[in-house]
C-alpha cells in the first residue's frame, strides 16, 4: 500500500466515522398520552321556593328553612303552601363543584320584597348560611334552598313572584 493510498483510506474512514457517530448516539423514548372527559354537570329543579300566605302586621320577616318549615317575625301567618326549593345536581362521581345562588326581588305590579337565601346539602332545617361547594357522592347531590323574606309594614296585598337561579360549576 502506498502512502497516498493509506492517507486516503484514513481520511475516508474518518469521514465515515463522523457520518455514523451521530446516529449511533440517538436514542428514543416513548411516553403515553391520555385524556379524560368528565360527565357533564347538570342541575334540575325538583321543588320551587314558596313563602306561603301571610298578613303584613307590623312588617318583619318570613323565613323558610331548608326543609320547608316557615317561621315569622312581625307578620301574621295565614297558611298556604310553604316549600324550600330543591335543586338536583348530577355529574362525575366524587367530583366537587361550586354553588352560586342568585335570588331576585319578588314583585307584584310596582311593589316588591327582597329575600336572602339560606341553603344546605341535606335539607336539615337550616335557617342561615349557604355552602359554597358540594361533592357529587355517587354522582348526585341535592341543594335545598330556603330564604328570609323582608316584609314592609305597608306592604301592598298581591301575589308576589320572582326567580331563584342556582349555578353549579366543576372545581
Amino acid at each position: 500500500m502506498t502512502k497516498h493510498f493509506r492517507t486516503s483510506l484514513k481520511l475516508a474512514l474518518a469521514v465515515a466515522a463522523v457520518a455514523i457517530t451521530p446516529s449511533a448516539l440517538a436514542v428514543d423514548a416513548t411516553a403515553n398520552s391520555s385524556a379524560t372527559i368528565m360527565q357533564p354537570l347538570a342541575i334540575t329543579v325538583a321543588e320551587h321556593l314558596a313563602f306561603g300566605k301571610f298578613g303584613v302586621g307590623a312588617g318583619g320577616s318570613v323565613t323558610i328553612s331548608t326543609s320547608g318549615v316557615r317561621s315569622s317575625s312581625g307578620v301574621v301567618e295565614m297558611g298556604g303552601t310553604t316549600t324550600a326549593a330543591k335543586f338536583d345536581v348530577t355529574g362525575e362521581a366524587g367530583a366537587t363543584y361550586t354553588i352560586s345562588l342568585a335570588p331576585t326581588t319578588l314583585t307584584s305590579g310596582g311593589n316588591s320584597m327582597t329575600y336572602t337565601t339560606v341553603s344546605d346539602l341535606t335539607g336539615a332545617n337550616a335557617t342561615s348560611g349557604n355552602p359554597a361547594t358540594g361533592t357529587l357522592t355517587g354522582g348526585t347531590q341535592s341543594i335545598y334552598v330556603g330564604g328570609v323574606l323582608t316584609v314592609g309594614a305597608a306592604q301592598a296585598a298581591g301575589l308576589y313572584s320572582g326567580t331563584l337561579v342556582a349555578t353549579v360549576q366543576y372545581n
